[in-house]
Order: structure tokens, then sequence, then C-alpha cells
């Protein structure tokens, strides 16, 4: 399993199921830096109970979120842009069949799981894409310093450090 395999695990919605199946995807990771991240992420979110894990996750990622997981909306807002890069991620998901899960395309968890599985994901992505997720860094840990999700948001950022960056991306 690629390490934005793994994180993407991270950002889906806990079941019952979750923290084993994490578990033996973390124990796989290769990457010593995301495999501390994810480490750190599950010891915090595996020992709660599935309905606090539950709320954790609703709290941070749904319900006036501490920070809003979609690169494009971190980079762009609401602007015609965003809707614009979220029309090529879909095609591009697509190609690379990328289910979206019920997510928008450019939500972190399909977002790293179409990472998986493409060798050449789109430019403007790989160009935005360590912006978008510093500055998700940096609001939540403003706003919740103690939030577990910040480890998840390290390991996810360790990723995107490891991503070939494209020059010339369209904007």
């Amino acid at each position: 399993m690629k390490s934005t395999e793994v994180v993407a695990l991270g950002y889906h919605y806990p079941g019952p199921n979750a923290a084993a199946e994490l578990a033996g995807a973390i124990e796989g990771e290769q990457n010593a830096e995301v495999k501390r991240h994810m480490q750190r992420f599950l010891a915090a979110v595996g020992s709660l109970p599935l309905g606090e894990w539950e709320e954790l996750h609703t709290a941070t990622l749904d319900l006036s979120a501490p920070f809003a997981p979609y690169i494009g909306h971190v980079i762009w807002g609401d602007a015609y842009r965003r809707g614009e890069f979220m029309s090529d991620l879909v095609r591009a998901m697509a190609d690379a069949n990328v289910e979206l899960g019920g997510e928008l395309p450019d939500h972190i968890e399909p977002v790293l799981r179409y990472l998986a599985a493409t060798p050449t994901p789109l430019p403007d992505l790989i160009e935005v894409l360590p912006g978008a997720l510093a500055t998700m860094n940096q609001t939540l840990k403003a706003a919740a310093p103690d939030n577990p999700y910040c480890h998840l948001l390290a390991a996810t950022m360790s990723c995107a450090a490891n991503r070939p960056v494209t020059i010339g991306a369209r904007r």
C-alpha cells in the first residue's frame, strides 16, 4: 500500500474496524516520517470509543470544521477557478478509476487516493497541494493544537513533500 493510501485511510469516516485496518496499513508503511505521524494519530484516535472518534472526525472535518479539507477551497475559496480545478480532478480521477466516495473531488481523501493511483497526477494539483496542506495545518494547529488530526495532516504533508514538483502548471 502506498503512503498516500495509508494516510487517506485516516480521513475516512471511522467504522467498527477502522483502528485495526489503519494499524495494519501503518505496520507496512515504508516512509519512516509518515509512519511516525500515523502511529501518533492512531494512538490518539484508536484509544477512543468509536462514538467519540466519530464525533471528533465530524467536528474536525465536517461540521464547522476548524480547517477545510478541500484543496481547491483552501487555494481559491469559492472562486470560479476552484470549479475548473474540480472539473479537471473529476476527469483525472475517473481516468485513474478513483471513486469519490461521496466527497467533492478536491477533498483530501480522494485526492490522496488519486495520487496513489496515478504516476502522473494533474500538474495543477501538484503545484497547489503543498501550500494548501500547509495552510490547513496552520489553521488546525491554531484552532485545536491538541487535535489528533494534526498528526494526520503532518503525515499528509510528508507524503506531499515526497512528490515531484511539476513546473508550468496552469493557473
